[in-house]
């Protein structure tokens, strides 16, 4: 369902329940996937995905319409993770879960499917291992597909600092990804 299509007008509980149960049909998959990109924890990206859809519900009734509901939701959820990774929780604690759990492919040859995962994790670490700053671009351009005037709404940042943050995390992880190879 696109953005136009959810309807936000709040005027009870019952009406706020509903529309932010429609956000999370639409939207909690993309949200986890954001948040992940940031704390690299699947347990604690689900939490902080919860987290993010409480605190839509508090503000629901301060959307102002003067961007998507989807561009709303994904600066929410940006400012949520930029707090918590700059909390004391965080600070103090390390994580070393895995990045995503892999799904099998329907390719018929094991060694090709073996050697395309490997490259698909290597370049996942890749993009997982740039700081925060050019990672959040690269995850929100690449995986998120969102553009560069998008992904500016969404984080504040002037379109050609993400131009130049992109054109350096490309840079980097071609380096990085060189090395393996």
């Amino acid at each position: 369902m696109a953005d136009e299509k959810i309807a936000i007008i709040v005027n009870n509980i019952e009406n706020t329940e509903q529309i932010i149960g429609q956000l999370m049909d639409n939207y909690s998959d993309d949200v986890l996937h954001l948040v992940f990109s940031y704390v690299k924890n699947r347990t604690t990206a689900e939490d902080l995905t919860q987290e993010i859809f409480i605190k839509c519900y508090e503000k629901l009734g301060q959307f102002n319409h003067k961007s998507s509901i989807k561009t709303w939701l994904y600066r929410i959820a940006i400012n949520h993770c930029k707090d918590y990774l700059r909390s004391w929780h965080y600070r103090k604690i390390k994580f070393s879960d895995k990045i995503w759990d892999h799904i099998p492919s329907k390719s018929k040859h094991v060694e090709e499917e073996i050697i395309s995962r490997n490259v698909a994790d290597s370049l996942t670490s890749a993009v997982m291992d740039l700081p925060v700053k050019y990672r959040e671009v690269a995850f929100l351009h690449y995986y998120e597909e969102l553009s560069l005037a998008n992904i500016s709404k969404i984080t504040g940042v002037n379109r050609n600092t993400l131009k130049t943050r992109l054109k350096h995390a490309r840079e980097l992880l071609k380096n990085k990804m060189k090395k393996e190879v």
